[in-house]
């Protein structure tokens, strides 16, 4: 069967838009277009009351409460705001602590804390990307105010000990913040459950528009939470600004969408994903699998070939929308810190392609893909020095 190129296999950098969502977001562009905050007359009421919809779709996907939904321009706001923004309700100077392979929307929030006398420690992971819940233990400090630990991996896709994680920092009383950009859509949620305080999302991680997303804050205990961004009062005053109706709407409708179908949807992505890796592994010599084994996201691979140069290799599957590493990254020549993270060496690391595999996906697409590879990885060893 002939598959049309190029292909998309690059959903840990984003996801197009769902045609579904899409269509309920159209409205507020045209006649729909009232600014949620005007309320003396039906164009704010309709506004509003399309963002308080979103809210309670996504409150329901994470089993939250409508009003502890805060909605921000993407994750990396929603990171920001966590991390600075309990660092900022601190009357003295606290301690956050982090791990290695977190996204740099929380690493260089907590690095630019330190200039301001915040304390921060950050924990390594094992060869798989999981960091030990007993490390955690050990680092809690008498001022220890957040821990911040992302729920899966954006490169190897490794999904982290929530509820473990959650029940420590719950047992003493300290926050609990997760990067959740990867996982949300894709794995189970439940704040209560993972005693999770913080969560935050990424609309355009789930198939809604790019440019919107949320912050969870928990308000039963109430999280002391300063906003970052003043002007207007929005959002509780924690995120000022006018809101973003059109996609705010498509962020709701996307994770209605992912609520209805992620058990199905996450079986058949899995079944693609293990296709490929087992058509790979039976194929080529002298690869492996950088991340856990098992727990990881349904729809990653990331895969080191030997004695393959990664950009090469990209170069060489133009017809293939692939990555090397984060899309925030993907510019350096420098290995994968979070691939370094993890043991592997500088020459595996440059050697490695991260496949995300999503929603519209087919067997033809994933049967070409791996055909592709396998071609392109053996022609460029013909040609390396390296490879014997």
């Amino acid at each position: 069967m002939s598959v049309k190129t190029p292909i998309y296999l690059d959903h840990h950098a984003t996801t197009p838009v769902d045609e579904r969502v899409l269509d309920v977001m159209m409205p507020y562009f045209k006649g729909q277009f009232g600014n949620a905050a005007s309320r003396t007359h039906s164009f704010g009421w309709e506004a509003e009351d399309a963002v308080d919809q979103a809210r309670e779709q996504i409150a329901n996907l994470i089993n939250a409460q409508p009003k502890d939904i805060i909605f921000t321009s993407g994750a990396t706001e929603s990171d920001n705001l966590a991390i600075k923004g309990v660092a900022s309700a601190t009357d003295k100077p606290c301690h956050i602590i982090t791990q290695t392979t977190e996204h740099h929307a929380v690493l260089d929030p907590c690095r630019a804390l330190t200039r301001q006398g915040v304390e921060i420690t950050t924990l390594p992971v094992d060869k798989h990307g999981q960091v030990d819940p007993g490390a955690i233990q050990n680092a809690i400090q008498d001022n220890t105010a957040l821990v911040s630990i992302m729920m899966a991996n954006n490169e190897i896709g490794t999904i982290q000990p929530l509820a473990e994680i959650g029940q420590l920092c719950h047992e003493k009383n300290i926050y609990f913040h997760t990067d959740a950009a990867q996982a949300i859509g894709k794995l189970p949620i439940d704040v209560e459950a993972m005693h999770i305080d913080l969560l935050s999302i990424s609309a355009h991680k789930l198939y809604g528009p790019k440019g919107v997303g949320a912050l969870y804050v928990r308000s039963r205990p109430r999280v002391r939470l300063i906003g970052q961004m003043d002007g207007g009062g929005h959002e509780k005053s924690m995120r000022s600004g006018t809101l973003n109706v059109p996609g705010i709407v498509g962020l709701g409708k996307a994770c209605a969408l992912a609520q209805k179908d992620m058990a199905q949807e996450s079986h058949r992505i899995k079944t693609l994903r293990d296709q490929l890796q087992q058509k790979l592994f039976q194929s080529l010599d002298r690869i492996q699998l950088n991340g856990h084994p098992e727990h990881r996201l349904e729809g990653n691979l990331n895969i080191s070939f030997a004695a393959v140069d990664g950009e090469s290799l990209l170069m060489g599957l133009r017809d293939i929308a692939l990555s090397s590493g984060s899309a925030c990254t993907s510019a350096s020549l420098e290995p994968s810190y979070v691939l370094r993270a993890i043991g592997v060496s500088n020459n595996m690391a440059q050697s490695s392609i991260r496949f995300g595999i999503g929603r519209f996906n087919t067997e033809a697409e994933i049967d070409y893909v791996a055909n592709r590879v396998i071609e392109e990885v053996n022609r460029l060893r013909e040609i390396s020095p390296n490879y014997r």
